[in-house]
């Protein structure tokens, strides 16, 4: 009887899934969202179970507990500055799992075998190990574990080129020999490494846009996975997927006024990292303007208006409730304070947004790039916190500049800008920022977290 209700309980699966994705498009949603999502896949998983395909539930368990616990385990260690990594074992996961269900399927299908059925295991072999070996390279970089900079290979371009080739010729004999292992093997192998290779030449500068497209490309594992095993959700869960990962990245993209093949191919973007530095030494005239935490303070308690702009300095010194406390001070003085959101800010897309989220400040306090960018003209203090490249004027008005044509924040046209960074290193372009030597701007150096308690204890004080 309950099998006769099984493709209606994975259409209404399916139904929830997509309405959990409208629900995302919000900050003040997305909990919700996040929640019928998660109805909806353990819907899923409790009808797959009632299959009577499923003979023995015992590994079937072992497996659930395994997933459960680690899951609950890492949700509550990780820490919100490490979500970028989370995401990108996510990633990693989706695709490796779409290897291991190609490899069962090649195992309990053989030989057997008709042309549309190989095409799409080839297909699942191919994405899902590419996204589980570029998932971790992402996350090694992300994690300090390699350097943000480019790896670039001699002759990269054509040895990817010959292994896209070669998995092309191994597909078209498999059609002939549909049960040959070593070719099936070979074709994982190709796909890890094409992973590796393919991430490694990209930079800091353009983690979320690898971040959003590893993305997609796990959901199109997935649904590669749904066609192996007729599963109509995993099809369409893996299609919302892919689909949402590959109009993010055309965000992240915008953002960042780049192409996708540039991005893949250009090996552009390094990670500039290490303890607080003061500057070097220079001619009197030639530095920047550089203002203690107590100047700093002073000109925050003369403003009517500030708007803060987060980067990835503050999530790494974990200053976002720091951050929430000293702007609560400044609404109680009378201050409109509001946040200044670029896409690419951080290390993935939404990062700022979910870290602010974290310290609760208010959804309606947090502006996206264009809605904002005429507003700091009218704004007595801007309080540049750990971002670089999406402040740096010269992405507007210098052509020889790298990030030229980049969409950044208009931060330069505040009356005061207050920068708070470890040191003048140059931020994930590994370019200088004219913005912090014009004569408006002052440098506040040190840790963000210890600076901003220190802008909190100035302004308690009456």
């Amino acid at each position: 009887m309950i099998s006769q209700y099984i493709d209606l309980f994975y259409m209404t699966a399916a139904g929830l899934f997509i309405f959990g994705l409208k629900y995302l498009n919000h900050p003040e949603t997305a909990r919700k969202g996040n929640l019928m999502s998660m109805g909806a896949m353990l819907m899923a998983i409790v009808v797959t179970l009632l299959h009577q395909d499923v003979v023995s539930f015992g590994m079937v368990l072992v497996g659930l507990a395994i997933g459960a616990g680690a899951g609950l385990f890492w949700a509550r260690v990780v820490k919100m500055t490490d979500m970028p990594q989370m995401v990108a074992v996510f990633n990693g996961f989706g695709g490796i799992a779409s290897v291991l269900v190609g490899l069962s399927e090649i195992a309990r299908l053989t030989p057997n075998f008709d042309h549309f059925t190989t095409i799409v295991l080839v297909l699942t072999l191919l994405i899902g190990g590419v996204t589980f070996s570029g998932s971790m390279i992402a996350f090694a970089k992300l994690q300090g574990l390699m350097g943000g900079s480019p790896i670039l290979l001699p002759a990269r371009h054509a040895v990817n080129a010959g292994l896209g080739v070669v998995v092309v010729v191994l597909g078209a004999a498999l059609i002939a020999s549909p049960g040959a292992w070593f070719f099936h093997i070979l074709i994982c192998l190709i796909s890890l490494a094409l992973g590796v290779l393919l991430t490694i030449p990209i930079g800091g500068a353009d983690m979320p846009v690898v971040i959003s497209l590893l993305n997609s490309y796990s959901g199109l594992a997935v649904a590669m996975t749904g066609l192996v095993l007729s599963s109509p959700v995993l099809v369409t869960v893996g299609s919302l997927v892919g689909a949402a990962g590959l109009i993010l990245t055309k965000i992240m993209c915008a953002g960042m006024n780049r192409s996708l093949v540039n991005v893949l191919f250009g090996g552009f973007g390094q990670e500039s990292v290490g303890p607080a530095v003061p500057p070097a030494p220079m001619a009197e005239g030639e530095g920047p303007n550089v203002f203690t935490v107590d100047q700093a303070v002073a000109a925050m308690k003369e403003a009517k208006s500030v708007i803060v702009v987060p980067g990835y300095g503050l999530a790494a010194a974990q200053a976002q409730h720091a951050v929430r406390e000293m702007a609560d001070l400044l609404k109680k003085r009378g201050t409109d304070v509001k946040y200044a959101i670029h896409p690419v800010a951080g290390r993935m897309p939404g990062h700022m947004n979910v870290l602010l989220a974290e310290a609760n400040v208010p959804y309606p306090q947090l502006y996206d790039m264009d809605d904002i960018n005429d507003d700091f003209a009218k704004t007595d203090v801007t309080i540049v916190i750990g971002a670089n490249d999406v402040v740096n004027p010269g992405a507007k008005t210098n052509p020889t500049c790298p990030i030229y044509g980049m969409p950044v924040l208009n931060v330069e046209d505040s009356k005061q800008v207050l920068v708070l960074k470890r040191s003048m290193n140059p931020g994930f372009a590994g370019i200088d920022n004219e913005l912090f030597l014009m004569d408006n701007c002052a440098m506040v150096f040190g840790d963000a977290k210890a600076t901003v308690n220190g802008f909190v204890q100035g302004l308690s004080a009456n």
